[in-house]
């Protein structure tokens, strides 16, 4: 069975708390809708809004005619003596959506009418509307709350405009009340009813069943459902665009028109529109979804995709991901170095994936773009000597006073320990360990030649830090590393490799000093 599905994103999707769509996004989203996702129909505005709206509509339905695409546009009306009705004329639309009350509590305590006035009002507004040449759908206002306590209203309502020029009629659950069994119950009666009508059902997510009841309104005979990119909408939102195709495709066995590549592409887009991020746990387009953490599913995947469903990435235009961290095995660490088109010895495999759980015990997930400073820290600094650690250090920074560290450092088997102030905390830390050394080693010590720090590409702020050293040493040259989510860790590390490494040269082996 085909489903329609209408997205309103532009709509009820900007009655988000904080979330309004200038009039060039409104035209980006409307193109990423329907020529990317080729969503059948959108609904984009409501009608008399303001100035800006009515500007900003005018050149979505003006973009939309000339691209062929205007019989997909819509916009919510009101029962207002025709005033809708002119309004979207006048900015070149051609369907509306008239707002009517699917509940008796609401047509008598919101509208101050009783049944009658109301059903009146509705048929003399449809003929207004079909007078203008536009095509009307039309909204029950808190349906489900109708269906639940005055579906004597619903009906007689239903009996009143079943006749009318209506091509659609939609059931909101505007409260977000509804459970699936309600749903499916409330949904199948009433088209039971009325079989030859065309129904959508439009979910709220106030007890995050929204997907839920979606599956259980199509179930139940609904020919359309609405959704939002990324759940947008009135307080907890609406139903999910992506996952309601989820739903649909997989769960139901029914088709859309929506093309399933182009979801996280264009929910990536909205999210940065509107401001609202998306979840990382969110399913579909999370960030995170597509991530395999435990090391037994990454050995599972190895053999035979024992941990695949059939929400496979690809379907989305996603990549599945194995994430490092202290809870990765070495079939997490293969996935990503094939990735990378990096191969390592069984050995080589087993220090990095013990470094990458020491490091997960600092920062949860380490990403892929990660493990080739790690390999590379790691595997060129394996045999260095240990002769020289620190065992303890704190640094202090405060507003207004110069950053001070105190080290305790260990060479061979003697302890020493030294405070000093400086520029930076890591200079206060040099500073201090230049001081035991020229002091009371009465040893000469490198100069720090050039500092410099990297992170992965699209790294975040907790990013493993990547940082180079190159030290001078009574005139030879040469490098050192460290890998830390801190980058004065990182320099810290670097500069005790530098310190075992000047701790095993005589003068004579100062001159072959090489990189490291």
């Amino acid at each position: 069975m085909y489903v329609e599905i209408m997205d309103t994103t532009l709509r009820d999707g900007e009655q988000t708390s904080g979330v309004s769509f200038s009039t060039s996004e409104k035209l980006a989203i409307t193109r990423l809708l329907l020529q990317e996702l080729h969503v059948p129909r959108i609904e984009i505005a409501s009608a008399r809004v303001s100035d800006g709206e009515r500007d900003t509509v005018r050149k979505v339905c003006a973009w939309a005619a000339r691209t062929g695409y205007l019989d997909r546009i819509e916009v919510l009306g009101f029962l207002d003596g025709g005033k809708s009705v002119s309004w979207i004329q006048e900015v070149g639309g051609r369907v509306i959506n008239l707002l009517a009350k699917g509940s008796e509590k609401h047509c008598r305590l919101q509208l101050k009418q009783n049944p009658e006035e109301h059903f009146t009002t509705i048929a003399a507004e449809v003929a207004r509307v079909r007078e203008a040449g536009l095509d009307v759908n039309i909204y029950l206002e808190d349906w489900s709350n109708g269906m639940k306590h005055s579906r004597d209203y619903v009906f007689a309502l239903m009996e009143a405009i079943k006749d009318l020029p209506i091509k659609r009629f939609m059931l909101p659950d505007t409260l977000g009340i509804l459970n699936p069994y309600d749903t499916l119950s409330y949904i199948h009666t009433i088209v039971k009813y009325y079989p030859r009508l065309h129904f959508d059902f439009h979910a709220h997510n106030d007890y995050d069943l929204a997907t839920a009841n979606v599956f259980a309104a199509i179930k139940g005979g609904a020919k359309g459902v609405h959704c939002t990119i990324n759940g947008l909408g009135e307080r907890a939102g609406n139903a999910t665009l992506s996952s309601t195709v989820a739903v649909i495709h997989d769960q139901l066995g029914d088709t859309t028109d929506i093309d399933e590549s182009k979801i996280n592409k264009v929910s990536h887009i909205v999210e940065s529109f509107s401001g609202i991020l998306v979840p990382p746990n969110k399913p579909i387009i999370g960030d995170s979804v597509f991530t395999q953490c435990a090391g037994v599913h990454a050995d599972g995947d190895n053999k035979s995709q024992l941990y695949f469903n059939e929400l496979l990435p690809e379907r989305f235009g996603r990549e599945r991901e194995y994430a490092l961290g202290k809870t990765s095995g070495k079939a997490n660490i293969k996935k990503n170095l094939e990735a990378l088109g990096i191969e390592l010895s069984d050995d080589d495999i087993r220090k990095v994936t013990d470094r990458i759980i020491s490091l997960g015990d600092k920062k949860e997930i380490v990403t892929q773009g990660d493990l080739p400073f790690i390999i590379a820290d790691v595997l060129k600094h394996e045999t260095l000597p240990s002769n020289v650690r620190v065992d303890n250090y704190a640094l202090t920074l405060s507003q207004g006073l110069r950053p001070t560290a105190t080290v305790k450092l260990v060479v061979g088997e003697a302890e020493f320990q030294e405070s000093a102030v400086g520029d930076g905390q890591f200079d206060a830390f040099m500073r201090a360990v230049r001081s035991i050394y020229t002091g009371k080693l009465q040893r000469s010590f490198p100069t720090l030649v050039n500092y410099s720090v990297n992170i992965p590409p699209g790294g975040k702020t907790d990013a493993l830090v990547h940082t180079t050293i190159t030290w001078d040493f009574d005139g030879n040259v040469f490098k050192t590393r460290g890998l830390d989510p801190d980058q004065t860790e990182a320099a810290i590390q670097a500069t005790v490799k530098m310190l075992n490494l000047i701790e095993t040269l005589n003068p004579q082996e100062q001159a072959s000093v090489k990189q490291s």
